[in-house]
């Protein structure tokens, strides 16, 4: 289907998909929304902000039968911020009908939640620990479910949610179709893949340079100085409408924050330490736009989407480099330019180089006193081992071991060879 309108949706459906502007659907929403509307268990392999949520919400919602007052589909999300969205997503759809949702997170009062189901709701939307609460009270019926979406699995894999999934997902129709959405599929992952989805079809989105697009990636060089300067240096050379940095562990983002204090900015904090209540007034200041930093680690900030990034700072790179495209991509959203800006040290080469790999296009450059300083030595060192590798390559071509080996013969052949690499650095060096 190449418009919305080629999908034969409910009238309601078309005029909320009109209402929210989309025309034509996003490559994760052409291969899934069909399998979904015939009930094909799928995991779907995208990147955030590949219009994955509309993927699974919109065949959902279709399939809902109004008359029938029970849990109809249940979609978990690993963290209270995403789930949010979803929930709020689907309301955009639902709003002109009779069809009931319900949210359910944790941070919540549960005897609130237990009153709510009263009467079951067609769709549930939730984090998964909550769910199975609610579900060993006996207080939501979800054996009457026939769809269960598993949104970020990765995510929920690495915040130990998927036992909670497991809890509740095992009540369920033996005929429940699964769908799993995810950035990667970890091998961790796959016996529970395998408990509950027969031959599902597997829709990998080939979006190699998904970050890439409308993003500059800079380089900067820690050298002397200690990483907290570098940060200070990288922050008097922007001026972001909001930046944020990134940090490996909840301990280095505290003290990177209260640097940032200490020097007269004021920086909001996104950890997994934060309590409920505070992460809730955290979103709201966020949102509020009362910070033009934030500092945060990866887990928290993973499962939050925060609007109006412009710049991305790499603290530190991550010991996981999947995360790395997960950073910089929370940048360059909806068509908007950002920059992702990362602090290295001489050690962190190797991850670069892997970095580079994944299709990600570095400058290196300085900053001093606010102004930014392109450098060449990284990129320049790296093509003289390029040059030297194929000078190498050249000289063990046209060096051949003799048929009959004489006392000294591997001397002789180092010799000749040194003598036509001479040679060919001699040539490369006129041609230049």
């Amino acid at each position: 289907m190449s418009k919305y309108s080629d999908y034969d949706f409910k009238p309601f459906l078309r005029e909320a998909i009109e209402k929210l502007g989309f025309i034509e659907p996003t490559p994760i929403q052409k291969e899934m929304i069909p399998l979904i509307l015939k009930g094909k268990s799928a995991i779907g392999q995208a990147h955030t902000g590949t219009g994955k949520t509309h993927s699974f919400l919109l065949p959902i919602v279709q399939r809902i039968v109004e008359e029938k007052q029970e849990v109809q589909a249940v979609i978990t999300s690993p963290t209270r911020e995403l789930a949010q969205q979803i929930f709020d997503a689907l309301n955009q759809l639902i709003e002109e009908t009779s069809i009931q949702a319900k949210l359910f997170i944790g941070g919540t009062d549960k005897q609130r939640a237990i009153d709510k189901l009263k009467t079951q709701p067609q769709i549930v939307v939730g984090t998964p620990g909550r769910i199975r609460d609610l579900v060993k009270e006996g207080a939501l019926l979800v054996h009457t479910a026939s769809i269960l979406v598993v949104d970020e699995a990765d995510l929920a894999f690495d915040m130990g949610f998927i036992e909670d999934i497991d809890g509740f997902a095992s009540v369920m129709p033996e005929t429940l179709e699964m769908y799993v959405f995810s950035a990667t599929i970890p091998v961790k992952l796959q016996p529970f893949l395998k408990k509950y989805m027969e031959s599902p079809i597997h829709i990998q989105m080939n979006d190699k340079r998904p970050v890439a697009e409308n993003i500059e990636f800079v380089l900067v060089p820690v050298r002397s100085k200690s990483r907290n300067k570098r940060l200070l240096d990288v922050i008097e050379g922007i001026n972001p409408y909001l930046a944020v940095i990134f940090c490996n562990t909840r301990k280095n983002a505290e003290s990177v924050a209260a640097y940032l204090a200490e020097q007269g900015i004021r920086a909001g904090q996104i950890h997994g330490d934060l309590s409920p209540r505070d992460r809730k007034k955290m979103m709201k200041q966020i949102r509020d736009l009362e910070f033009q930093y934030i500092v945060a680690t990866d887990l928290a900030a993973r499962g939050i989407d925060i609007q109006g990034i412009s710049h991305v700072i790499n603290y530190e790179i991550p010991e996981d480099l999947e995360f790395f495209v997960h950073r910089v991509g929370r940048t360059a959203r909806a068509g908007n330019k950002g920059v992702a800006i990362t602090l290295f040290e001489p050690e962190d080469e190797d991850a670069i180089v892997r970095i580079e790999k994944m299709g990600i296009p570095f400058e290196q450059k300085d900053v001093k006193k606010g102004e930014w300083i392109e450098l060449k030595e990284r990129h320049a060192r790296k093509n003289r081992v390029k040059h030297e590798n194929e000078i190498d390559k050249i000289a063990k071509i046209r060096v051949h071991k003799p048929k009959k080996v004489k006392p000294g013969y591997k001397r002789a052949m180092k010799w000749e060879m040194e003598k036509i690499k001479k040679k060919e650095r001699k040539k490369r060096n006129r041609m230049k």
